[in-house]
């Protein structure tokens, strides 16, 4: 589980951030154009920093979407990629972006004050997750009658544990941890199978975390975006990439990088099952896959 998605409800995401572009593009083909990049940042490879057991979205085998997406970048650059691996969970951006060990989260929600964000490639938001044939599977907002009295997988202190005991849902749910390492525990993994076996109803998970489990390993569920809850905290977020505090060049650069190559981290993340909504959260995105 992503360490800002812990820290959702005690640092709520901020408004778009503005960020110029083209900067890079008109540089690049001067002399010495490199060294404008921070010394910090490698010229040898793309340094990226990653959880080793955080599948679907990044894995050690090189399989989860945040990989492919490093990987594309790296193509871009034409640098190869690098990882240093950590538990995505408290203390990993000071282990890891802070320490100087690799140079970029690949997906970091927009505003967390820990890092400085790219400009936002997609956006996402929480899923319902119900069996096909469930009576749930038309179900769009947590305040439905159909699901008083069902037993709901939730972890535990995500934004939308406040809609369920909003709507009176917490007393029959069942909480899975949040703060994991997800090498020894995964709490999504643990949800999902409880649901297929029946001894839940419906499971709640982020939606870049459940839409490619499902796809991948659970597909008779049903994935509900629940873009339809009005009340806060809001279920909807915007992803960027996370550069150290200061690097304004690197994160132009990814920039440029983002904006010239979005159909094809549009189709990476619509492969893998991603639930991609429009910036305000409010629709579902329909990019061919």
């Amino acid at each position: 589980m992503p360490a800002w998605v812990a820290d959702i409800v005690r640092n709520p995401v901020r408004g778009l951030a503005a960020a110029a572009l083209g900067l890079v593009l008109g540089v690049s083909g001067l002399p010495g154009a490199q060294a404008q990049t921070s010394d910090l940042v490698s010229r040898n490879a793309l340094r990226v920093c990653a959880d080793p057991a955080n599948a679907p979205m990044s894995s050690m085998d090189g399989s989860g979407w945040e990989n492919r997406i490093a990987d594309l970048i790296g193509e871009k650059l034409g640098l190869p990629v690098q990882y240093t691996w950590f538990p995505q969970a408290t203390g990993f951006v000071r282990q890891t972006l802070k320490a100087k060990k690799c140079d970029v989260i690949m997906a970091y929600a927009q505003g967390h004050e820990l890092v400085q964000n790219t400009n936002h490639y997609f956006t996402s938001v929480y899923t319902l997750i119900v069996p096909e044939t469930s009576d749930l599977k038309s179900v769009e907002t947590l305040s439905d009658e159909r699901l008083r009295d069902r037993k709901i997988g939730i972890i535990a202190g995500s934004p939308p544990a406040t809609h369920m005991a909003r709507n009176g849902l917490i007393g029959k749910a069942r909480p899975y941890n949040l703060f994991v390492d997800r090498r020894i525990e995964s709490p999504a993994l643990d949800m999902l199978d409880d649901l297929e076996k029946g001894e839940i109803d419906a499971a709640i998970l982020w939606g870049p975390l459940g839409g490619p489990l499902v796809k991948s390993d659970h597909p008779g569920m049903v994935v509900i975006p629940l873009i339809h809850e009005t009340l806060p905290p809001r279920l909807f977020y915007r992803i960027t990439m996370g550069v150290r505090q200061g690097e304004k060049v690197w994160e132009r650069k990814l920039n440029s990088l983002i904006r010239r190559n979005q159909d094809e981290i549009n189709t990476i993340l619509a492969d893998a099952g991603v639930p991609l909504v429009t910036d305000m959260g409010d629709a579902v995105m329909d990019v061919g896959q």
